[in-house]
């Protein structure tokens, strides 16, 4: 029983509802059970995170390109391990996983070429006037930047490309 939650670096085993994996298509069980979180946990997942977004916001654009892409590869490296995993979990044929795989690699690559771009900043100067009349006009500057953590839900029938490692995670990364 795997039983502890990864909350971060650290194991945490408060739960006491327990869930257990299975394949779809055979109704058998797969190794491991799994603890439901408790709300402590989320709250230390949270804070985690929390503490993770300042530091990770500090990283250039390029940083989490590369980061995006080095995920993108490692799905590729894992190879058969993780389309085998996802199969059992969710019973969708191979030729699916594989292609779900690479849609994810795509998106993962798409938003580290986006980051290198810049233009997602929407950076805009607009100078001050300040003999307009009736009033000065002030110097507006603006830009998009993240402003904090966010919390990814996601789809058990697209277990890669719509879920943990998909677009809306690697958006979320991107950004």
């Amino acid at each position: 029983m795997h039983g502890n939650n990864r909350i971060g670096f650290e194991l945490s085993d408060k739960g006491t509802a327990t869930l257990q994996s299975f394949n779809p298509a055979t109704a058998e069980t797969r190794a491991g059970q799994f603890k439901g979180a408790t709300v402590e946990e989320i709250e230390a997942a949270m804070t985690k995170a929390e503490i993770a977004f300042d530091a990770y916001r500090q990283t250039s654009p390029e940083q989490r390109a590369q980061f995006l892409e080095a995920i993108a590869d490692e799905m590729l490296n894992l190879g058969d391990e993780l389309v085998h995993a996802a199969m059992e979990e969710s019973a969708l044929p191979e030729g699916r996983i594989v292609g779900e795989r690479g849609r994810t690699m795509g998106q993962l690559k798409l938003f580290a070429s986006l980051l290198r771009d810049g233009a997602w900043i929407e950076a805009t100067i607009d100078t001050a006037q300040p003999d307009r009349e009736p009033l000065p006009k002030p110097d507006i500057r603006k830009m998009l930047r993240p402003i904090g953590p966010v919390v990814v839900f996601t789809a058990s029938n697209f277990p890669l490309a719509f879920s943990t490692a998909g677009g809306d995670t690697a958006s979320a990364l991107a950004s």
